[in-house]
């Protein structure tokens, strides 16, 4: 068997599960003593897969969130080493669009016996992400979720603050695609997505694919709760583009000018407020375990 190794937040749980059940189901696998690396937040991950890696490991069981996943992301990409994610976190968007169950067993059955697929990654301002990077809406409700709101409300945390953001006044922001002007003007919201759906099962980018060497882009214009809630209602039934408040394109190189800075976010993390974004698609750069039947 390839030599496995495990990269886990050891604040995060599955259902009633925590990293000692994972150690006993992989036992129960057959994995007896795998690699094992430990990390009280996911900012600490970075290292302890490119320690894993260095050891030997040709899989990485990735135990946390799509924050976690995103650091693994970031460490493993080019490396040619898989990652098999185990979704203990709050929205675990990646494991979900990828159908990856949230059921321990099941999740380490896929982990060690699901087939293997390479996907893009997008790199923001020289950070991979798997999943989707944002300025605005997204970034300023992740920002005033994080900490100890999250750890005790979960999803719903996300819900009380995104409420309480539709009220921000939107910001001024130039955008370029594959070097061509496409966006001059106050926006709300940019998502830069690498899969389809979002938080709350939000159809953002329907078409999306992350195989397609390509980034969906969207803008939100909508201010207030009035016009927000249509483009809300739309993303739910997936068709955000018809929205006259959402505008939508892809392209593999974006930069993005904002005229004050302002903090973004990959993945569900936020980071440090910047006043431009430059972001570019790397084709194929990570490998994950998936199920060999497509989920439902």
């Amino acid at each position: 068997m390839t030599s496995v190794a495990v990269v886990g937040h050891n604040g995060k749980r599955l259902g009633r599960h925590g990293l000692p059940e994972l150690r006993k189901a992989l036992a129960d696998a057959g994995v007896g003593e795998p690699l094992w690396h430990e990390v009280p937040k996911s900012k600490y991950a970075t290292k302890q897969v490119a320690r894993a890696i260095k050891g030997g490991a040709g899989l990485v069981i990735v135990w946390g969130g799509d924050g976690m996943v995103q650091r693994c992301v970031d460490a493993a990409a080019g490396s040619g080493v898989a990652l098999a994610i185990i979704p203990a976190g709050t929205a675990n968007l990646l494991a979900s669009n990828l159908g990856i169950p949230k059921d321990l067993d099941a999740a380490v059955d896929v982990a060690l016996h699901g087939i293997s697929v390479s996907l893009d990654v997008g790199v923001a301002n020289g950070e991979r992400f798997a999943v989707m990077a944002g300025v605005g809406f997204d970034a300023r409700m992740i920002d005033a979720a994080d900490g100890a709101l999250k750890d005790r409300f979960g999803r719903l945390a996300y819900l009380w603050t995104g409420m309480k953001e539709l009220r921000v006044e939107p910001v001024r922001m130039t955008i370029k695609l594959d070097g061509s002007p496409w966006f001059d003007g106050e926006a709300s919201a940019l998502l830069l997505g690498n899969i389809g759906t979002a938080s709350g099962g939000l159809e953002i980018f329907p078409d999306a694919r992350s195989d397609d060497g390509l980034l969906e882009v969207g803008v939100v214009t909508a201010s207030g709760l009035r016009q927000w809630a249509p483009v809300l209602l739309k993303a739910k039934r997936g068709s955000a583009a018809s929205s006259p408040h959402v505008q939508v394109s892809r392209a593999a190189r974006i930069v993005v000018k904002l005229r004050e800075p302002a903090p973004y976010e990959i993945d569900g993390g936020e980071r440090a407020a910047t006043d431009r974004l430059r972001v570019t698609v790397e084709p194929a750069a990570v490998s994950v375990m998936v199920p060999r039947a497509p989920a439902p």
